[in-house]
């Protein structure tokens, strides 16, 4: 894995850009979860969160349910899911052991697709089972889903992913 002075040089020879701090740069790290099986037990919610802020290295914000939904057995104000911000050295720690130690874990894994870009060059994977992190004791608990979104500042996705290519995110051939 390159360092950050090294990536940046690259990536501004590669697009010809000549004032460094228009590089394409990871500005922060969302990590969600979904919680709508825990919500009836508040044991397995309270693993699950301290499961999160282990991964993350920081508690995780509750995310309430904005309107009812019946059919879900969803009443506005019940939780709803969970939400973990990461920016500065957590992000970059997080990032590293992601590309590193977690993704060659996942099963039958041949590298993440290239259809998690948005529009603006974001990235947003899945990942099946918290269990594949190390910090998480597997008997524990049920193992849950999560969402991990990498904003970037870039000016279009091809940017984007030659700055994840180059921090080591895995792109399947």
């Amino acid at each position: 894995m390159l360092n950050k002075k090294e990536i940046v040089a690259k990536l501004a020879a590669e697009f010809g850009i000549k004032n460094q701090m228009a590089t394409p740069r990871v500005t922060k790290v969302v990590v969600n979860a979904g919680v709508g099986s825990l919500v009836k037990n508040k044991e397995a919610l309270e693993t699950f969160k301290k499961d999160l802020a282990a991964i993350c290295g920081q508690a995780p914000a509750l995310k309430k349910a904005r309107i009812s939904v019946a059919s879900f057995g969803l009443r506005r104000g019940m939780v709803a899911g969970l939400a973990v911000t990461l920016r500065g050295k957590r992000m970059e720690a997080f990032l590293e052991r992601l590309f590193t130690i977690v993704l060659p874990r996942l099963r039958d894994f041949r590298g993440v697709a290239l259809t998690g870009f948005d529009k603006a060059g974001n990235y947003t994977l899945g990942i099946p089972e918290h269990t594949v992190f190390p910090e998480v004791d597997i008997a524990k608990g049920a193992a849950h889903g999560l969402e991990i979104t990498i904003v970037v500042r870039a000016k279009n996705p091809e940017q984007s992913r030659r700055l994840l290519a180059l921090m080591g995110l895995p792109f399947a051939k």
